[in-house]
């Protein structure tokens, strides 16, 4: 297994697509055992996705991207600005705002970093904030994104790991308002030390505020609606994901009436993408896990981990450690694919609860996507705002530091994450 693991590295850096390095390399795990069926790892990428649960996936992807072109993207920017464009940094601020919002839209980091770029960043550049800072900012907010429901990558943890999808999109609403907490406080301080100016001179007054709200309520409902359903067993993973749909097409066509044919089109072509890019990662990946659980990995790791301590947060701090460092080198989407199985026992072993450590775990992954060399979220950023890498690291480490230090206070204070959950579902 040490040989696949090493091909898949050295496939990575020659720039080879991320699925089709997981599917060479473990591919040349079966050509190492004669004594497994050269058929099963044509099988396994097949039974992979003969999977109901999973069929949340495309569904929300979808959801997320008909949601884009319905007019709530120009409704939660309006609603952003009025809350808290009169602060220091005001489209710094906005940006953390609004990725706290488009979590319950697009449920993809890349993607709403990308969107915020391209709405945002030249506003922001423009009226003097750093390329790199603007980028910065950009970024390291779209990590709401996949911790406010719906999240593709609670979605994936929850099916490999078995846990409850509607508690872990329960558990993501208050450490998602920590992240834009701590995120909004660094552009606080950033943006007195540098003096930046705000995005407009008054506090907006109580009726401009309710206004905006009342416009964009079809988006602040959304993960309301979601939750519900799941609490209520009205609906599976995948049946709300269909709801989803549903609920973006009643939105673009009869509440706002701005979807139009055109757009219609352009979100399908737009999902078609992106599903068939996250469903092939997932498909091989199946190849990949199972040479890790035939060479009893997991057990390896576990044996290792639990021989140097079985205190569940010096665990945690070898957890986050481990995973910012491969997080430079793997997706976010890949990591959680490949290290749910190994790392989710240890934790069950250490008392840890399921969903906290989901949430944790998760979100550790996701940071993956802001971190170079492979950071996706990061390059769409710095393409869009024509931002160097060097540029972007001088400027971006305070944010990174700040979400660092939202997970490590969710570590040390599960009650953040477990509060919703216990509260809408019961302990």
């Amino acid at each position: 297994m040490l040989l696949v693991i090493i091909f898949f590295f050295l496939f990575m850096l020659l720039g080879m697509p991320v699925v089709f390095a997981i599917a060479i390399s473990g591919f040349l795990f079966f050509l190492q055992h004669p004594e497994i069926p050269i058929t099963t790892p044509i099988q396994l990428p097949l039974t992979q996705n003969i999977n109901f649960a999973l069929l949340a996936i495309p569904l929300f992807i979808t959801a997320g991207n008909m949601m884009n072109y319905t007019g709530i993207t120009k409704r939660l920017i309006d609603l952003s600005m009025v809350l808290v464009g009169h602060l220091r940094g005001g489209l710094a601020h906005v940006t953390c705002v609004l990725s706290a919002l488009m979590g319950g839209v697009s449920g993809s980091a890349i993607a709403d970093a990308a969107m915020e770029a391209r709405m945002l960043g030249p506003e922001m550049i423009k009226r003097g904030l750093p390329k790199g800072y603007a980028a910065g900012a950009l970024v390291y907010s779209s990590l709401e994104v996949p911790t406010i429901p719906p999240s593709i990558g609670l979605v994936l943890f929850g099916t490999i790991a078995q846990v409850s999808i509607g508690r872990l999109f329960a558990g993501g609403i208050i450490p998602g308002l920590l992240v834009m907490t701590f995120l909004m406080i660094t552009v606080a301080i950033t943006s007195r030390i540098r003096n930046f100016a705000p995005l407009r001179e008054k506090r907006a007054s109580i009726v401009e505020i309710g206004i905006s709200f009342i416009k964009s309520i079809w988006a602040i409902i959304f993960p309301v609606i979601l939750i519900v359903g799941l609490r209520g067993g009205l609906f599976t993973p995948s049946e709300i994901g269909a709801l989803c749909v549903v609920y973006a097409l009643f939105v673009g066509i009869l509440a706002y009436r701005e979807l139009t044919l055109k757009n219609f089109i352009e979100a399908l072509r737009d999902s078609t993408i992106d599903i068939g890019a996250t469903m092939s990662l997932i498909a091989f990946s199946n190849i990949f896990s199972y040479g890790i659980v035939w060479e009893r990995i997991p057990e390896i790791i576990s044996s290792w981990i639990l021989g140097i301590t079985t205190n569940p947060y010096i665990f945690y701090l070898i957890l986050i450690a481990l995973l910012l460092v491969a997080g430079c080198f793997i997706d976010a989407t890949v990591l959680i694919l490949m290290l749910t199985s190994i790392f989710f026992p240890i934790a069950i072993k250490l008392g840890i609860d399921p969903v906290h450590f989901g949430l944790v775990f998760v979100m550790t992954c996701a940071i993956g996507n802001f971190t170079p060399p492979v950071g996706a979220a990061m390059y769409a950023v710095c393409t869009i705002l024509d931002v160097s890498l060097e540029e972007f690291l001088k400027e971006s480490w305070p944010f990174l530091l700040a979400v660092v230090l939202a997970i490590v206070t969710l570590i040390f204070f599960p009650s953040l994450v477990l509060f919703i959950p216990n509260l809408i579902f019961g302990k």
